[in-house]
């Protein structure tokens, strides 16, 4: 997982135990792709301030994240409904019995994928 990706999903996910003037320092810089100096000049704070304040911010999302987890089984429960998506793309692709039995697995492979797709964006 790319370290951008990373910092994005525990943002996404622990970003609101964060400060509000943490959040503020976090999103300039990560989300609005600012500099040191110039989130420095819009909060009146220095640069080795704001660097501090980054740098204690990725330090106690990743501590969230080891005690909760939450972005790793995110993560796996979105590969795993991938996987069930692909396997009913397969199924369906390869069905090839009497047109009752074909419709009546069709609909449900498409209910799955339908079921799928909607877990998969609440994700």
């Amino acid at each position: 997982m790319s370290n951008i990706f990373k910092k994005t999903l525990l943002y996404d996910f622990y970003g609101e135990l964060l400060t509000n003037h943490q959040k503020e320092i976090y999103e300039l810089y990560h989300l609005n792709d600012f500099s040191l100096g110039e989130i420095s000049e819009q909060l009146k704070i220095s640069r080795q301030g704001v660097h501090d304040t980054l740098k204690r911010c990725e330090k106690q999302l990743e501590n969230y994240e080891n005690k909760l987890q939450l972005v790793d089984k995110f993560l796996i429960n979105k590969q795993n409904v991938e996987k069930i998506y692909n396997y009913a793309s397969e199924i369906l692709d390869s069905f090839n019995e009497d047109k009752q039995s074909q419709e009546i697995v069709a609909n449900r492979i498409v209910g799955i994928q339908e079921t799928c797709n909607r877990i998969l964006e609440d994700l």
